[in-house]
């Protein structure tokens, strides 16, 4: 491309074309995608109490349902980001939708305790390619609205609750457990029928130096948009990455390894296994990667935690009483309190979601995350003593508000720290280490609670909140307004 050439960039293209038909289509097809996670992992909520009665079971055995699905999601949410900056976010979120429906599908005719903790592992690693939609779309948005859209798009993960909830209000009373499994697996199946409908990310296009299919993924959008790309070329990722240069090293290391060596970049993978995790953990990198591995390991333990604990505290209040006797039978999977109180704590994301858009881009998104982690702080703390069931409830409300809200925040601001080529790697592995705070917060939720330990559960909350408060506050970037790169600033 000669010198004098006029260029444009992907963003460029993006900013021109505005928020069209085709992002519409990418944000409900991404939508759909939020909704079955979130079904999916809602569902923990009811089945493991259920199973429970059913077979039998211990108490660990129980956490063990909903320990095993995070075990999946670490496997799955670095193997998919992986596999998506390799071959494309398409053929990552297709297999994570073919995995996720049909371990789903499965699990509802599991004959044994043993069969459905290996189907739902396997829903699990399905599970744990969410990461990948959220950069397929981000990739499609153009910056200066990007916050809010993302709010939106998080918008589904509510709505995904709530019929969860719904779902299982209607009908785990009269159908039991594995009708439950089977509707909440359908969602996936719907990704796969739209599927051939969806255009690989033109930024990972351009970025990979396939500008041609960049190019030809834009005119598309743009012919679905009516409107006209602006003039002159595209320019390639390559190119792009050097043009954007300000003091980066890190960029620099990447460009001068791509044009010093082509067939190496055309033949071999640039991101995978440890040389993933050695350019997160570069200097440029380091702080920014750390921080967001604290802080998403937070997050999670403490958003599933306080969905479990919705129905833990019930269930612990009915099973502790005065007398310090623990009745095994006492079991609350039909409960119809149990239905209407989940549904109740699943309507506080509404307003936190609300909230988020509200303030994501006109306080930050550190401002954002640290302020929502402490006020949580506050709504938590009087579970530190047996309250009434209504009280338990309005507590817990607001947690799940302010917690949602954070969370929101949080998977704006993740992909837009990273570079490009390591973006839904970054942002997967981060994902992969928040599903230790999963794997963990059943033993608190569940283990403390059914062993009569409310006050430890809850001090462990808040400990969980502050960490993550503090940690929020010493992210390096501000990211409100910032364009999306092939790096990241020094």
């Amino acid at each position: 491309m000669e010198d004098g050439a006029s260029t444009y960039t992907v963003d460029e293209a993006l900013v021109s074309m505005g928020f069209g038909k085709f992002q519409a289509f990418v944000l409900a097809y991404s939508g759909m995608a939020k909704i079955s996670e979130a079904m999916e992992m809602m569902l923990l909520s009811f089945v493991g109490q259920s199973v429970q009665a059913e077979w039998e079971l211990s108490a660990q055995a129980e956490s063990l349902i909903t320990s095993v699905v995070f075990v999946g999601m670490l496997v799955g949410a670095y193997s998919w980001g992986i596999v998506s900056d390799n071959y494309g976010r398409r053929v990552g979120f297709n297999f994570t939708a073919l995995v996720t429906g049909g371990a789903g599908l499965l699990s509802a005719f599991a004959p044994n305790y043993l069969t459905l903790i290996v189907l739902r592992f396997m829903v699990g690693v399905g599970l744990g390619g969410g990461p990948v939609l959220a950069s397929w779309f981000l990739e499609f948005i153009p910056a200066p609205n990007r916050g809010t859209w993302m709010v939106i798009f998080s918008a589904f993960w509510t709505i995904g609750t709530i019929m969860e909830a719904s779902l299982a209000w209607a009908v785990m009373p009269g159908f039991g457990w594995r009708w439950l499994l089977a509707l909440s697996s359908l969602p996936s199946f719907a990704l796969l029928l739209f599927y051939p409908l969806t255009l690989e990310s033109p930024r990972y296009l351009s970025m990979k130096g396939r500008t041609a299919d960049a190019v030809q993924v834009l005119e598309t959008m743009a012919r679905l948009n009516r409107v006209a790309l602006p003039s002159g070329q595209l320019m390639s990722g390559h190119k792009m990455e050097l043009h954007e240069i300000t003091d980066s090293s890190e960029t620099a290391q990447l460009v001068s390894a791509k044009k010093t060596n082509p067939a190496a970049h055309s033949s071999k993978s640039e991101i995978g296994g440890l040389n993933a995790i050695l350019k997160l953990l570069s200097p440029n990198l380091i702080r920014s990667s750390l921080l967001l591995w604290t802080v998403f390991l937070g997050h999670a333990f403490l958003y599933y935690g306080l969905v479990l604990l919705t129905s833990e505290l019930s269930h612990g209040n009915k099973i502790c009483g005065p007398e310090g006797a623990v009745t095994t039978q006492a079991t609350h999977s039909n409960d119809a309190n149990l239905y209407r109180n989940v549904f109740i704590t699943s309507f506080g994301e509404v307003p936190g979601l609300i909230l988020s858009a509200a303030i994501v881009d006109k306080i930050g998104r550190k401002l954002s995350m640290s302020s929502m982690l402490y006020i949580s702080c506050l709504c938590i703390a009087p579970l530190m003593v047996p309250q009434t069931e209504s009280l338990t409830t309005i507590f817990l409300f607001g947690a799940r508000l302010c917690i949602s809200a954070s969370f929101i925040v949080l998977h704006i601001y993740a992909p837009e720290i990273y570079p490009t080529a390591v973006r839904a790697t970054g942002v997967g592995f981060a994902s992969s280490i928040a599903r230790f705070g999963g794997i963990l917060c059943p033993l608190v939720a569940v283990g403390l609670v059914h062993a009569c330990h409310q006050t430890a559960a809850i001090l462990i909350f808040i400990a969980a909140m502050l960490v993550s408060a503090v940690a929020v506050s010493y992210f390096p970037l501000e990211t409100s307004g910032r364009k999306l790169s092939d790096h990241i600033a020094a």
